[in-house]
């Protein structure tokens, strides 16, 4: 069901895409390719100078690349476009130290701490936040949903859909039901 129509006639100001891209590599590895861009529907003026309709107020990238276990062995960080250029872009580098982290254990939680206020750029923390999600969903690609395997399937107990003691979890994942406390 979609959203419902504007009560009140309005003007779009602002737009923010975030994507991201899953890669399974040659040598067995994933990577995810992230970008964050903000553009403005009218010349932007900023103390750095104006922005015109069309450049984007931020074009940020994150190239993350992960083991199977979801634990990052790569990083790379870039800032195209920034409202302060010579400043905004120079914090790329910062984010090497995510390696070694695990997008599926703390993941946000470490990178809220690890870059919070002037040690990172929060646009780019940011679109960190995007990732776990994306690398499950990269990593399902190659998996069958529902698979018969000694190992509960990853997806369970990580949204409400898919709780163990769900409806749906009774209906498509019936080996892994468990009847809810109140039952």
């Amino acid at each position: 069901m979609p959203l419902s129509l504007p009560k009140v006639a309005r003007s779009r100001a602002h737009l923010r895409r975030i994507e991201v891209e899953g890669f399974l590599r040659e040598d067995g590895l994933l990577e995810l390719d992230a970008r964050l861009t903000d553009l403005k529907d009218r010349d932007q003026v900023l103390a750095s100078g104006v922005r015109k309709v069309g450049d984007p107020l931020h074009d940020l990238l994150v190239r993350v690349t992960l083991d199977k276990s979801f634990t990052i062995i790569h990083v790379e960080a870039c800032s195209d476009w920034v409202p302060y250029p010579g400043a905004c872009d120079t914090i790329g580098p910062a984010y090497g130290s995510l390696v070694g982290l695990n997008l599926l254990r703390g993941f946000r939680r470490n990178v809220s701490e690890m870059f919070a206020d002037v040690r990172g750029c929060s646009h780019l923390t940011e679109l960190l936040f995007s990732l776990p999600t994306a690398a499950i969903q990269t990593f399902a690609t190659f998996r069958r949903e529902n698979e018969d395997s000694a190992e509960k399937p990853f997806q369970l107990d990580r949204c409400h859909a898919l709780e163990t003691s769900s409806p749906t979890v009774r209906e498509y994942y019936p080996r892994w039901y468990r009847r809810p406390a109140e039952e």
